[in-house]
């Protein structure tokens, strides 16, 4: 039997670009050659395709220009070859992709089209939680706690004396801490208000809940699900604003992560439950990172739910299911597993 054919999509034209080609460089050293062969599809920051050899530096220029078929009767990668498409067969896909068309349903609705199995959320799921919203809708929904939110139309404007302050301003649909502020005074609001309008025209303006931040990693497919160990961020000043730090390979200017987190076995117990129960409650399928608050009372409010968590050597995903014993290797093969058996359902 032949190696299973494998498409590796990363990059990407959201500004979490260069984070997905460092998930992307990790899967490739992580994958099982043996078992796998990779195909990598990378998008460049201008939305220009490239099949090439490798994340690697420069693979922009030396890729080839390839696009995925939305055709089911020529599944698989259309690369174009001295003016002529070429057609290479996949069998399932892989999408390293994050932020705006990565985990808001776009690429998993091509796939859709294309009637390749893939990783991860399908459109619905990713839908719900790559908008901030809809995603506390949901969940409260559920039974679950969520910050108390408003939103922010593209016209609209917030009266800033009815806040309580201190509170989160965020675009709605947009990955990692990107536009996001704190804002302790009134007159602080609008200009918040702007730098969230950068990356999404609806806007989340939420209370500030004071508890730690703790983060549950989940795979797999309802009833069967997996946790990782549960972490937490260590702050030692300001907030987590994860992806922005200058250099993230060697730590953060205001956070480490403690895995397994150093709280009581029965908040792990019930962070773990809870994430599960999100997980459910959302659609979600294949693997998330569900981030909640953990209050001094011991009791959890949702913070957001992250369906194509970042796979880099410092993310916080592969570092809470290694602490439980599935390292990355491991972690693709699952992950490729669940999707090609959710294909054959």
């Amino acid at each position: 039997m032949g190696k299973t054919h494998v498409g590796i999509v990363f990059g990407g034209c959201s500004e979490e670009h260069p984070v997905s080609v460092k998930s992307a460089r990790e899967v490739a050293r992580s994958i099982d050659t043996a078992k796998y062969e990779p195909f990598y599809l990378g998008i460049t920051e201008s939305g220009v395709w490239r099949l090439c050899d490798g994340p690697d530096e420069g693979w922009e220029l030396r890729g080839r220009p390839a696009v995925l078929s939305p055709d089911r009767y020529t599944p698989g990668l259309l690369v174009l070859e001295d003016g002529k498409y070429e057609v290479v067969r996949l069998d399932v896909v892989l999408p390293v992709l994050h932020g705006t068309l990565g985990e808001d349903g776009a690429i998993q609705g091509l796939l859709e089209l294309s009637g390749l199995p893939y990783a991860g959320c399908d459109v619905q799921s990713s839908v719900l939680c790559m908008d901030k919203s809809l995603t506390y809708a949901v969940v409260r929904g559920a039974g679950i706690a969520t910050p108390d939110f408003l939103t922010v139309g593209p016209d609209e404007k917030v009266d800033a004396d009815e806040l309580a302050y201190p509170v989160f301003v965020k675009p709605a649909r947009s990955g990692s801490s990107f536009g996001v502020t704190k804002v302790s005074h009134k007159e602080e609001l609008q200009g918040a208000v702007e730098e969230a309008r950068r990356y999404d025209a609806k806007v989340l303006v939420e209370e500030a809940v004071d508890g730690g931040e703790i983060g549950c990693a989940v795979l797999g497919d309802d009833p069967d699900l997996f946790v990782g160990e549960v972490d937490r961020v260590a702050l030692s000043h300001g907030f987590f604003r994860i992806h922005q730090e200058a250099a993230p390979e060697s730590g953060s200017e205001n956070s480490t992560f403690i895995v397994p987190a150093d709280i009581p076995e029965a908040s792990r117990a019930l962070v773990q439950e809870t994430a599960k129960a999100v997980y459910r409650a959302l659609g979600c399928r294949g693997l998330s990172r569900v981030d909640l608050f953990l209050k001094e009372d011991g009791t959890v409010v949702l913070n957001e739910v992250n369906t194509l968590p970042g796979l880099t050597s410092y993310s916080r995903y592969p570092r809470m299911m290694a602490a439980a014993g599935l390292g990355l290797t491991g972690l693709i093969d699952r992950m490729v597993s669940l999707a090609l058996a959710g294909a054959r359902r």
